[in-house]
């Protein structure tokens, strides 16, 4: 298991889908409005290294009572400029679409976190910031210092795609099981 720390660099090139990491260091929770509003406004935190982290958490009283994962895929679209801003790693769950594998290709990867463990990723979670808070509590860009973080490589920075792979497997299984081929 390999151990990263942010700002990330060029160690994430030699990732592979499916391998298993601890990662530490500061992150940064993005949404789809937050993401909106860092396309229209500018990126509030240093891009390059950094770890955007798909989650809307729970915070009260200045500390992450909750802080799991939420559906990448819906960010498909939102994606490619902060890639394009030295932006290495991104964290969700469910995987992304083709035109993300592209844009890692070769600079990035993504991480997942498996759903349903947002009280895990809190208890190895701190808030140290935010910004956007006008955007609520789910929306706003949270700063977060992990410490080792569990976490999959999905998609790697060779176009491996391990939900991909995944569904291939799946799709080949059921075909052969009801015969629909």
């Amino acid at each position: 298991m390999m151990h990263l720390a942010t700002p990330l660099g060029d160690e994430v090139l030699s990732l592979r889908a499916g391998d298993q990491v601890t990662l530490s260091g500061t992150i940064y929770t993005a949404r789809d409005e937050a993401h909106l509003r860092m396309m229209k406004e500018g990126i509030p935190f240093d891009p390059r290294g950094a770890v955007v982290y798909h989650c809307g958490p729970v915070v009260q009283e200045s500390r992450l009572v909750v802080a799991g994962p939420t559906t990448s895929a819906r960010m498909n679209a939102l994606t490619g400029f902060l890639i394009d801003a030295g932006v290495r790693a991104l964290i969700g769950k469910g995987g992304m679409g083709p035109e993300v594998v592209r844009q890692l290709r070769g600079r990035a990867v993504y991480l997942a976190l498996t759903g349903g463990c947002a009280a895990l990723a809190a208890a190895r979670m701190n808030l140290s910031g935010v910004y956007f808070e006008d955007l609520g509590m789910a929306e706003a860009v949270w700063v977060i210092e992990a410490d080792h973080l569990p976490l999959t490589v999905g998609i790697d920075a060779h176009g491996g795609d391990l939900f991909e792979t995944v569904r291939e497997k799946a799709k080949t299984q059921f075909h052969k099981r009801f015969n629909t081929r």
